[in-house]
C-alpha cells in the first residue's frame, strides 16, 4: 500500500512536514538521514536546496532534483506524527 502525499513543507532543522492524502500529517527528520546517507548532504551544503522540496510523481515521493528524493512509504513509515514531533521540540 502506498501512502501518497498531498503536500510537503520544508521546516527549519532539515525537517519535512508531510500531509498524506489520508489526512495524516507526519514530520520527517532529513537531518538524521544526512548523517547516515552521503547522497543527502547536498541538501545541507547547497544554499536553498532543502527548501525546494516538492511532491513528486503523483504523490509517490518528495524530490529536490533528479538525484535526491524520498519515497512516500519511507516518509510515512519513519516520520513522526505531527503532534508527537511538536511535543519533542
Amino acid at each position: 500500500m502506498f501512502h501518497t502525499i498531498e503536500t510537503v513543507v520544508a521546516l527549519p532543522g532539515y525537517k519535512l512536514s508531510v500531509l498524506f492524502r489520508s489526512g495524516e500529517r507526519k514530520v520527517y527528520d532529513v537531518g538524521a538521514l544526512m548523517e547516515r546517507r552521503e547522497e543527502f548532504l547536498p541538501l545541507r551544503l547547497t544554499r536553498g536546496l532543502f527548501e525546494q522540496a516538492e511532491v513528486a510523481g503523483g504523490g509517490y515521493g518528495v524530490c529536490w532534483n533528479d538525484e535526491i528524493d524520498l519515497s512516500c512509504n519511507e516518509l510515512y513509515a519513519n516520520g513522526k506524527a505531527a503532534d508527537e514531533a511538536e511535543g519533542a521540540t
